[in-house]
């Protein structure tokens, strides 16, 4: 079995494969350290074979990699050191892009049909561009929803924290719900102006698939139709175990 890790600045996500499929999926606050909490959900590690990590959160990085290793036996692969994303990437300096950001490129444009631009909707919301020919083209990334929640209590005199939520209406009829419909419909409609844009740009009419914990809140009130696949980045993590191994293979 695989032990796929991905590691964000919110959350650590978890899922094991079997066999290509993935058979558990939990989430761990980054916060956490992934001490206790990890050690609670493993029990029985004997039948993991193989651990890959994608991560952006370098600090954790390192932590986690011996953490895994105590617990397991087994080293695990790290993305971006051990082991490369097989896409290619137009980037102007390709080490700049998230390695996240390329393993959801990746599982993209094997799971579906390119081109494609994919939304993921976390800490940071990113979009990412794949040709027809199946190229990483490159994206935009700017403030999730939580992040502009909290910056508008941090750098007002007024303004509270408001939690995030779904908006009552449009118009906000307190400050609370105000906040709420500025943060989720602005957001959403963000999101469907840049898919337009993008389209326009490309030329192309592409699919739009998202993922990130926040997706789903961002499809329901946005005007573009979007695909959630919440577990894409832990299924491109699998991909590329499985890519490595039939390149080991290959005579």
């Amino acid at each position: 079995m695989l032990l796929a890790i991905d590691i964000g600045n919110t959350n650590i996500s978890c899922g094991i494969f079997k066999k290509s499929r993935l058979i558990k999926q939990f989430d761990i606050l980054t916060k956490y350290r992934f001490d206790t909490a990890f050690s609670k959900k493993f029990k029985n590690t004997t039948k993991i074979s193989a651990i890959i990590i994608c991560s952006v959160v370098p600090a954790q990085t390192g932590i986690i990699f011996r953490k895994l290793a105590y617990l397991t036996g087994k080293t695990p692969y790290i993305i971006g050191k051990d082991l490369t994303v097989p896409i290619k990437n137009l980037y102007h300096k390709p080490g700049q892009v998230g390695q996240d950001r390329l393993v959801n490129a990746y599982a993209a444009n094997i799971l579906y049909q390119s081109p494609l631009i994919v939304i993921d909707s976390g800490t940071a919301i990113t979009f990412d561009v794949i040709s027809k020919n199946k190229e990483y083209l490159g994206g935009l990334i700017f403030p999730g929803m939580g992040i502009s929640l909290r910056s508008l209590k941090e750098n007002t005199a007024l303004l509270p924290l408001v939690e995030l939520g779904n908006p009552r209406a449009l118009i906000g009829k307190n400050t609370r719900d105000s906040i709420l419909s500025g943060i989720v419909f602005g957001t959403a409609e963000l999101c469907g102006g840049l898919i337009q844009r993008i389209k326009r740009d490309i030329g192309k009419t592409p699919l739009v698939i998202g993922t990130g914990g926040d997706i789903c809140r961002i499809k329901k009130y946005c005007k573009t139709n979007i695909k959630v696949d919440k577990d894409l980045t832990l299924k491109g993590i699998c991909l590329i175990y499985e890519n490595k191994i039939k390149e080991s293979i290959r005579p």
